[in-house]
């Protein structure tokens, strides 16, 4: 009997998955392959918190590869010869992939593929991330949009994506004799088991995500418009993790939604779902500017950035920002859901990032490095792309002089300070007049709330009126300079 590899990567699902669709489809016995390279991924191998969901995310895989009557063979070590290595323990003379979108990945891919093709192995890869193939939306001029509005409808002129692929009914067995590493043996999770705050919170897996799914659509979508920039609400559909380990698929997302507002008996599920899907557009964009910009995800793609001269001495800055601790209580509140549960409110993530790098003048790739360690959406498309759009310097990017207020954001989005409380139980009692900034209540209300500034919570470690004026004159100064040049 003939075999094929399936070589699994971030589309951990077994639905809609055309690499082992079209395996099935030709015939013969099917072997799913995880490769475990992180050296591959070098700079931006996965973080601790990726690390964390991809320990379960491949448990799961495997768990529902065997419910079907397979298994997943999982090895380490360089790709090339590990598949080098199985096909000549399988005789498999077929290889399927779907297409690995980032730039150290995608390079990786093309080397593998002449190198079995040098051995008479077929490659055969798919398109199984995004929407639509990285390049294949381009302007009148044949080059890439650097827009999101005229890119998102130039998307919407292309017809439909394909409707997912279902999921195979069984699996022919692996044979014995072809051994594979656990998932434990990888050790992807840390020796200090500090995410429990993560195990209670996520479920990684198919099952997970479209668990996830469902409940959303359920109990959100129609009050989605609503509810999106509001962090005490579950406003959101939280499948970004879910999505950038591929065990959902955005098409699956798309069609559901669709679905829903199809169903809908009123206009506002159909405007909902449509406010959703555009944000998968913004998903479709960021791969799109890491596509045609792959350093992008280390240099400012505006190049009047480049020199940009950030703090040199923030070292204390950075460092309370990451633990939250910078006396700005929607900045600390962000900050501390994302070290205990490895995610944060958009949002949220706008004002902490605009905190540190318009207020604090901190390089927004320490953001960016930071955010890549501690999530698990951890995804160097939308993580790059996010940071670049704060500091200004990236595609579609807020200009420079835009600089989130934390205090009337947080007033704004979070008024009752429900999220603020939650995440900052130390100001729980403080009233809601002065919760986004405590350090300006009256010392009896502090006296009243048993809070003492500086020791129970830290007093602003920047003032912002005054940051703000030094940041908007630095990069009016900067940018000026650059564009004399």
């Amino acid at each position: 009997m003939t075999a094929s590899l399936v070589w699994f990567r971030n589309d951990l699902r077994i639905a809609d998955q055309p690499a082992l669709h079209h395996a099935l489809a030709s015939g013969g016995r099917v072997i799913p392959l995880y490769i475990h390279a992180p050296d591959e991924d070098a700079p931006w191998a996965a973080g601790a918190a990726s690390r964390w969901w991809l320990h379960h995310s491949l448990g799961a895989l495997n768990d529902a590869l065997t419910r079907l009557g397979g298994r997943l063979i999982i090895r380490h070590g360089d790709s090339g010869a590990a598949l080098l290595s199985l096909i000549e323990q399988s005789g498999a003379r077929d290889v399927y992939w779907n297409r690995s979108q980032e730039p150290a990945a995608a390079a990786r891919d093309r080397r593998i593929a002449q190198q079995l093709a040098a051995v008479g192995v077929r490659c055969h890869t798919y398109q199984a991330t995004l929407l639509r193939e990285p390049g294949s939306v381009l302007n009148k001029n044949g080059a890439p949009y650097k827009v999101f509005t005229p890119f998102w409808r130039a998307c919407q002129t292309r017809p439909s994506p394909p409707s997912p692929l279902p999921s195979p009914s069984r699996l022919p067995a692996v044979p014995r004799a072809i051994t594979s590493l656990t998932v434990a043996e990888l050790k992807l999770l840390p020796r200090n088991p500090w995410y429990t705050g993560l195990d209670s919170m996520w479920r990684p897996g198919e099952t997970g995500a479209h668990q996830r799914l469902q409940a959303f659509c359920q109990s959100a979508l129609a009050l989605y418009p609503q509810w999106r920039d509001y962090p005490d609400r579950p406003g959101t559909t939280r499948l970004s993790p879910h999505l950038h380990f591929g065990e959902i698929s955005a098409q699956q997302i798309l069609w559901t939604l669709n679905d829903y507002a199809q169903r809908g008996e009123t206009d506002g599920i159909a405007r909902a779902a449509e406010a959703v899907i555009r944000q998968l557009g913004w998903r479709e964009f960021a791969h799109q500017i890491l596509h045609h910009f792959p350093d992008s995800s280390d240099k400012p793609l505006n190049p009047r950035y480049g020199e940009l001269p950030w703090r040199q001495d923030g070292g204390e800055l950075l460092r309370a920002w990451q633990r939250g601790q910078t006396g700005i209580p929607i900045v600390d509140a962000g900050m501390r859901q994302l070290w205990q549960s490895g995610w944060m409110h958009n949002r949220v993530r706008m004002i902490a990032a605009s905190f540190l790098v318009k207020n604090c003048r901190s390089d927004w790739r320490d953001g960016a490095r930071w955010f890549w360690d501690t999530l698990v959406d951890a995804d160097l498309a939308n993580n790059s792309f996010n940071w670049q759009w704060v500091a200004g310097c990236g595609a579609d990017a807020a200009p420079y002089f835009r600089i989130f207020n934390p205090i009337l954001q947080s007033k704004k989005f979070d008024p009752e300070g429900r999220y603020l409380r939650r995440w900052l139980p130390e100001l729980a009692a403080l009233p809601r007049r002065w919760i986004h900034q405590p350090w300006a209540a009256p010392q009896k209300v502090l006296d009243a709330a048993g809070i003492h500034i500086g020791a129970d919570y830290p007093a602003p470690i920047v003032d912002l009126d005054e940051t703000r004026r030094e940041t908007l004159a630095l990069f009016r100064a900067h940018l000026g300079a650059a564009a004399k040049t």
